[in-house]
Formats: structure tokens, C-alpha cells, sequence
């Protein structure tokens, strides 16, 4: 898929039915991929790490995930980009591989939210191939990321969902590219509100970029000083890329 750079992030840009399609076609193709699924805190990320920037930008696939991202498509390159979020992507998948005879493995999280996904799944897509696992919370061993792989490999899944948190899951996602044979999709908080430990904004609040502060609500303590940094920076930088934009057509 094509890919237009905000900021210093390149994003995939396509409808959210191309986002699948090119996922499925990975999946189906490609021996060992990974999505990386953006938002406004990623592309912060991006910005202030080189190297954590290439892992992102040496993606198969960069969704826009937040909406501030997918107007931004708008804003620098005149393209009315859909949001694809991961948490529609999580349960879209799911049911696509119910229907088609793939397997998904969920890498990450805690042992009481994977429980409660498998729950629900077990309802909501009672033919979907479904197999999980929490790593330790720590620093892992050589040995125990190899067994880790040796395990994946041995179930071949078509897809892993990542729940590591960024940037971890996506360092672990290239640190693993040719290792797991499976197509590794950063999903993060998705797990958390598939299993309805957190719950998503009202799609009015989606509609206006107000996710963000929906989730501020949920959980102050942790994102209140995150969101005022990288959002503000965010605006700031996005800004300067439209101005520079501006400067060279001008020129020309």
C-alpha cells in the first residue's frame, strides 16, 4: 500500500476495505509480516527515536489508527483517508478468520483479560481457531524467546496480535520478523476493550478526534501528563510540516 509520511511516520493510506483485504493478502503471501497500528503517541515516538522510527516506517503495513492522523492524510495530501483503528480491526479480523479457516494467536496482555476474550469469542465466533499466552512481565531469555517462537511455529497461526504496548510490541514485532511465520499486528489497548475492561468513546467523540480524552477519563493518573506532552506536540510539528509543505509549493 501506498505510504505518505506525517510528520516523520510513513502511513498506509487506502479504504478500510483495502486494510483488510492487504492484511488478509499478507497473511496469505508473505512468509513473516508486521502492522503497525498509529496513532498520535506512536508517531510522537517515531519522532523523538531514529531507531524506533525505522521499525515503524520498515512496516508492511502503517494504519492510521487515530483520527487525528487519518484528517492530518487530509490536511498534508488532500486524501479523505478512513480511520483504521485497531479496535475495529481486532473484531473484523476475527470474524474474517472465523469465515475463511484461519487462526489467530493473541501474544501479550494478562492472563484475566486474555480469559475474558477467549470467553467472549467463544460466543461471539464459536468456529474462530483461537490460541493465547501472557509472557512473564519481565525482561525474557534468549532460551524463552526462542520457546516462545518454537511454540507459535509449531501452532502456525495466520495471525499473532501483539498486546505489548507501545513501543515494545512494535520492537518486538521487528525484533521477530523472520522469526515468527505469521503476520504480527500490533493491537495494544484493543485487547483491554474487546474484553470489556475498558471501554471505547461514542462514536460521536471518535467523529470530533475526542477519543483521546474518553480514555483520559478512564485512566487520568497514567495518560494525563503523556496526552498534554504528545498532543501538544503533536499539533506543533503537524503545523510546521503544513507550513513547510506550503513554503515549497510556493517556491516552485
Amino acid at each position: 500500500m501506498k505510504k505518505n509520511k506525517i510528520i516523520k511516520t510513513l502511513v498506509s493510506t487506502g479504504t478500510y476495505a483495502e486494510f483488510i483485504h492487504e492484511i488478509l493478502e499478507l497473511s496469505k503471501n508473505t512468509v513473516s509480516s508486521y502492522v503497525c497500528v498509529s496513532n498520535v503517541h506512536m508517531t510522537i515516538e517515531s519522532y523523538q527515536s531514529e531507531s524506533f522510527c525505522n521499525i515503524v516506517n520498515s512496516a508492511n503495513i502503517t494504519t492510521p489508527d487515530g483520527m487525528p492522523l487519518a484528517k492530518s492524510m487530509k490536511l498534508l495530501y488532500g486524501i479523505d483517508q478512513d480511520r483504521v483503528a485497531g479496535m475495529d480491526l481486532m473484531p473484523d479480523l476475527m470474524k474474517v478468520s472465523e469465515d475463511r479457516g484461519f487462526s489467530i494467536f493473541l501474544y501479550g496482555s494478562t492472563d484475566d483479560t486474555l480469559a475474558k476474550i477467549v470467553s467472549k469469542a467463544k460466543v461471539e465466533f464459536p468456529d474462530l481457531n483461537l490460541n493465547v499466552y501472557s509472557p512473564p512481565f519481565r525482561e525474557l531469555t534468549e532460551e524463552e524467546k526462542k520457546h516462545i517462537v518454537a511454540n507459535m511455529n509449531k501452532i502456525n497461526p495466520d495471525f499473532v496480535f501483539v498486546a505489548l504496548g507501545c513501543p515494545k510490541q512494535e520492537k518486538w514485532m521487528a525484533e521477530h520478523k523472520d522469526k515468527v511465520n505469521s503476520c504480527m499486528i500490533g493491537l495494544g489497548g484493543a485487547l483491554e476493550v474487546y474484553a470489556g475492561i475498558k471501554y471505547r468513546a461514542p462514536q460521536w467523540m471518535q467523529n470530533y478526534s475526542l477519543e483521546w480524552l474518553y480514555r483520559l477519563v478512564q485512566d487520568p493518573k497514567r495518560l494525563w501528563k503523556r496526552y498534554l506532552y504528545t498532543n501538544s506536540l503533536f499539533i506543533i510539528l503537524l503545523i510546521k510540516q503544513l507550513l513547510l509543505q506550503k513554503n515549497r509549493t510556493i517556491i516552485k
